[in-house]
């Protein structure tokens, strides 16, 4: 436990870090900090109300949003910011159990703003956060959707997740409608890894 998060004290020294999207649009990348609250509140109030209603938190709730931003352990749960004109324009979650059967198993979990969508963000942040994974030692990343996040899924697709399994009207979104939970994942192993084993 100690050294993984002592390569992720190294690797979060690279951060802030400038980012160009494909379609020309610069940012920068970091890790969410306690002054954020203000302005990661005002991201979520720009998501439209239906996509807030697939997201697990109550995230139209002040204070859970300076929950996030009081109690930071970035061991635990990595928001990666990504920020441009003068705002969070995306963030990419990387949640881990630093014990337990899944210490090796990661989960992501993205989210962009709509004005700054179709350029490319998502997929950045996406690719950012299986990075870190990887040099953290995680062996598994794993993502959470309901059907109807297709277009969420298809950047989760492109960066090689795979569906898992798909349990069918098992979840009930903020307003007690059922929807099909699907688990994507990714394996982060290499055949090198396992080269010479026999």
């Amino acid at each position: 436990m100690t050294e993984e998060l002592s390569m992720l004290d190294v690797l979060l020294e690279d951060y802030p870090r400038e980012v160009r999207l494909p379609k020309g649009f610069q940012c920068h990348l970091r890790p969410l900090q306690s002054t954020d609250e203000e302005a990661f509140w005002q991201f979520f109030q720009a998501i439209p109300e239906r996509e807030r209603m697939f997201i697990k938190h109550r995230v139209y709730e002040r204070e859970v949003i300076a929950s996030w931003c009081s109690k930071i352990d970035l061991g635990l749960k990595l928001p990666l910011l990504a920020l441009g004109d003068g705002q969070i324009t995306g963030v990419c979650t990387l949640h881990q159990q630093l014990g337990g059967w899944k210490r090796h198993i990661g989960r992501i979990s993205l989210l962009t703003h709509p004005e700054f969508r179709g350029m490319g963000l998502g997929q950045t942040m996406l690719t950012e956060a299986i990075g870190i994974a990887q040099q953290i030692g995680l062996e598994k990343l794993e993502a959470e959707f309901i059907a109807d996040q297709q277009r969420a899924i298809k950047v989760f697709a492109h960066a090689g997740f795979v569906e898992l399994f798909r349990l069918v009207q098992y979840v009930r979104d903020m307003q007690a409608i059922s929807h099909d939970y699907l688990l994507l994942g990714l394996d982060l192993t290499t055949d090198e890894e396992y080269a010479g084993v026999g």
